[in-house]
């Protein structure tokens, strides 16, 4: 019987990468049913998504590609396509994202397990016990930072975590942890950045009298607001509106954005190209 799965891969761009890949594939009596492909002329770098069918054992698939790595110096990763990606979720005060992103989950259209909610706050545990989602509070201060994100660590490590979600998640994160989610922690950012980084930018935005307000999704970083961007949105806005009025229209933003992003993430749609990203939607 069939199964899907999902390759990507990047290396130094040359003749022949998409022959073998699919030659490879063909070998295999597998069937591709997606297959998406980036040639980035100012790095010299390829990328490749393809989703294909294969009766093929996964073990087998993967030393074949291992095989293929090695010839083409390949960045490459190969998963199911049916598994859905152990999520955590963390969040502050404010629930219009978490709110989204469990309504959106209920109804079967995020591809994720949320093992847990992760939250400095205890606002959400009613939310969390509704959709019968563990919900562990962990407050910080500056004198428990470092101890609370060794709890954090504890929790991503028993729930067997591929993915972190900021949902407006209002702590600044520690370098040490910002590097141990490298590539699997998403934040939303309420401004389309490099505009507005930091606190406040609804304020900053009409503080500028700007005519757009945005939301950027984006790989987190130690430099605060500087990860690669996912993606992005905008929502018009006049010189009528005050910071409370352009909060309320962003923030439709900030849940649509935010949801894309973790969708595209969860189907290894993107992948890292330095300080930015590709995206396969």
């Amino acid at each position: 019987m069939s199964e899907p799965y999902v390759v990507t891969l990047s290396c130094p761009d040359r003749v022949g990468i998409v022959h073998a890949v699919t030659g490879l594939l063909v070998e295999h009596n597998a069937n591709i049913t997606e297959a998406a492909q980036f040639n980035d002329a100012s790095t010299g770098l390829f990328f490749m998504r393809v989703r294909f069918e294969a009766s093929a054992a996964a073990t087998l698939l993967r030393d074949a590609f291992a095989v293929l790595a090695a010839r083409y110096d390949m960045r490459w990763d190969l998963h199911s396509a049916n598994a859905r990606m152990p999520t955590v979720i963390m969040v502050s005060k404010l629930g219009h994202c978490l709110n989204d992103l469990l309504f959106r989950y209920r109804s079967q259209l995020l591809p994720l397990d949320i093992r847990a909610i992760v939250s400095n706050h205890r606002d959400f545990y009613q939310l969390a016990a509704s959709y019968d989602i563990p919900f562990h509070h962990i407050p910080v201060t500056a004198a428990t930072k470092e101890r609370a994100e060794d709890r954090l660590r504890e929790v991503l490590a028993h729930e067997n975590v591929e993915l972190v979600v900021l949902a407006r998640y209002m702590q600044v994160l520690s370098e040490r942890l910002c590097n141990d989610l490298s590539g699997r922690a998403i934040n939303i950012h309420h401004s389309f950045l490099p505009s507005f980084k930091g606190a406040r930018p609804y304020q900053q935005a009409f503080d500028r009298g700007v005519k757009l307000i945005g939301a950027t999704a984006h790989y987190v970083t130690g430099d605060l607001d500087e990860g690669p961007i996912i993606e992005q949105d905008i929502a018009r806005a006049d010189h009528a509106m005050s910071p409370a009025q352009l909060t309320a229209i962003g923030r439709d933003t900030e849940c649509a954005v935010l949801a894309r992003a973790v969708v595209w993430h969860a189907e290894r749609r993107v992948l890292p190209n330095g300080h930015k990203t590709v995206v396969f939607r």
